[in-house]
């Protein structure tokens, strides 16, 4: 019987993909394990292997289309010994509806489900159903309806199986609430009208992802920014000798990766900042795993430096250009930039002296870093020139107070300027 081959989850959160290329075709004969496509996530673009053996019938969608749904068949996969002509001219059925990825345990990064989502669900109130089940609503379709305050019984679903998704809840404010016009979501920018020359692009599902994630971090977390200026001359000193004792094991680091260890290390000093705020529950974290912003032709990823405060520098600076090179590539793996429980941002390579980062949800801090530059400064009551940097951290106020996000601000410069500390 013709199997079909229908479009893989590649992610917790993956609702639709690109199909982006095709790397078999009508005719061939495929084995377990072959790769057949690759497919464009939000983050990255992934191969997709066979699972069964057989000949390739007939594809069903073209490489380069856009918006394939989860769960749409896309090709037709002829079994051993079975005629790919017959199975071919074989109508193909109608898509089975996707079903809801299940949260996963670890909390998820940019795009991704946090694990939170579930536990304010099994919370929630739950209304009976046919199968005594909970509200079948999206993830995302329960964050914007806790933001706002939407009783999600009180919705009708239009998802597959009668799931409340993102559509059902946006505009359903109680109407209480109606007066906060302001906040409403802004009708889209239309193009400049007139003779100037321009190019509309298509955005691609990565800058998507990233306009609807960012926009919602900003209109739904309150954000609170504290920022301290660092003497970089002890890490700079220490890194230099550092590197000199790496030599041979052709490892070098970079501030950047001093810096992963000391943000890594603060969060562990000041556990009231390694946290996530998750509606009427507060997630604490016991170990550091700090995402890491990178930059990547059409958009920003953040792979995940796992455990940073256990680590040492060499392994972090290893794992981090390894992490980075992939990530240019676009082959990491989901695991590999899905989670974290704080981020770091560098632009200090672009002369940038300071910025305030965007929290990166469910996250409950990110730590914006400047350009260390020669600056007056005082040191033991005399005015000397120092390589100073200035640091600025953004904290989810609903989780962190003040004064707990100052300490770790607090304990983070002093860890940059007295750096043995964090590696004893």
């Amino acid at each position: 019987m013709p199997i079909e081959l229908k479009m893989p989850a590649l992610s917790p959160t993956m609702e639709e993909g690109t199909l982006a290329k095709w790397l078999v075709k009508e005719g061939d004969e495929v084995s377990s394990g072959d790769i057949l496509a690759e497919i464009e996530t939000d983050k990255a673009t992934m191969e997709f292997e066979a699972v069964d053996e057989g000949t390739i019938a007939k594809i069903l969608v073209a490489e380069g289309s856009d918006g394939v749904k989860v769960g749409t068949p896309i090709a037709i996969l002829a079994g051993e010994g079975e005629d790919a002509s017959a199975a071919s001219a074989r109508p193909a059925p109608a898509a089975e509806p996707a079903k809801a990825p299940t949260p996963q345990p670890e909390v998820k990064g940019y795009g991704a489900v946090p694990a939170e989502d579930a536990k304010i669900a099994a919370a929630s109130p739950k209304p009976a159903t046919g199968g005594g089940d909970r509200i079948k609503a999206s993830p995302l379709a329960r964050r914007i309806a806790e933001a706002q305050g939407t009783d999600l019984s009180s919705l009708k679903g239009s998802g597959p199986g009668g799931r409340i998704v993102k559509a059902d809840v946006e505009g359903k404010q109680p109407a209480a609430a109606a007066p906060a016009a302001a906040a409403a979501p802004q009708p889209q920018a239309s193009p400049v009208e007139g003779d100037i020359p321009h190019e509309a692009v298509r955005l691609s599902n990565m800058r998507k992802t990233i306009a609807r994630r960012l926009t919602e971090a900003k209109q739904t977390i309150p954000h609170i920014y504290l920022t301290v200026d660092i003497q970089l001359d002890a890490l700079l000193k220490l890194r230099s000798e550092l590197n000199k004792g790496l030599e041979s094991r052709g490892i070098k680091l970079s501030v950047n990766d001093l810096l992963i260890k000391a943000l890594a290390a603060s969060l562990i000093e000041v556990p009231e900042c390694n946290v996530s705020f998750a509606g009427e529950q507060l997630i604490k974290y016991s170990r550091a795993d700090i995402s890491v912003a990178v930059s990547i032709p059409g958009g920003l990823i953040t792979p995940i430096v796992a455990s940073a405060d256990g680590k040492s520098v060499s392994a972090i600076a290893t794992e981090m250009k390894d992490l980075a090179a992939r990530a240019k590539e676009g082959k990491l793996q989901p695991h590999e930039y899905q989670g974290g429980t704080a981020s770091i941002s560098n632009m200090g390579m672009y002369g940038i002296k300071q910025f305030d980062a965007v929290i990166n949800p469910p996250q409950g801090m990110i730590l914006a870093v400047g350009a260390g530059e020669k600056r007056p400064y005082v040191i033991n009551d005399t005015l000397q020139i120092a390589t100073v940097m200035s640091a600025t951290g953004s904290f989810d106020h609903r989780a962190i107070d003040g004064a707990d996000g100052a300490r770790l601000m607090q304990a983070f410069k002093r860890l940059v300027e007295n750096p043995l500390g964090m590696l004893a």
